[in-house]
């Protein structure tokens, strides 16, 4: 179930990130407004140990709440692209169960796809990347500098 049923619901989260997760060091999300019923949030979350996170969605407000129309979700660390989500149709048996949801992984990052269950288009998929971002900043070892 969507817990947010509108655009302000969805603003507040957006603006609050930081309050709401330790893990978040800073956030460059924006919600644009692109009329009432419609908005695109863009930018950065970023994270200790030079782990981010990039998004871009399109968001829609319906009658049974808000929805994803489209979105780009990029796990950084450092100048590496660790994975990417989008919901670019592929018609891959392997990617099925979570049609059209999928997560690009190394190697090959562009060609090597695999399901990403939990994100969808009628809820927000933040909470669950953030996560990720979490596990991987407690496996991870930091980051030297030269």
């Amino acid at each position: 179930m969507n817990p947010f049923r509108s655009l302000r619901d969805y603003e507040a989260f957006v603006y609050t990130l930081k309050q709401n997760f330790a893990s978040v060091e800073r956030s460059t999300l924006v919600v644009i407004r692109r009329g009432r019923r419609i908005a695109v949030v863009q930018g950065e979350v970023t994270f200790a140990q030079g782990f981010r996170l990039t998004v871009k969605e399109r968001l829609s407000v319906q009658a049974e709440g808000l929805l994803i129309e489209s979105y780009g979700y990029e796990l950084w660390r450092g100048a590496d692209k660790l994975a990417w989500y989008d919901p670019q149709p592929h018609p891959e048996p392997a990617l099925a169960s979570t049609y059209p949801h999928h997560k690009h992984i190394p190697p090959d990052i562009k060609h090597n796809r695999v399901p990403a269950p939990g994100i969808s288009f009628s809820q927000p998929n933040l909470p669950l990347l953030i996560g990720e971002i979490e596990d991987l900043l407690a496996a991870a070892e930091p980051e030297t500098k030269p």
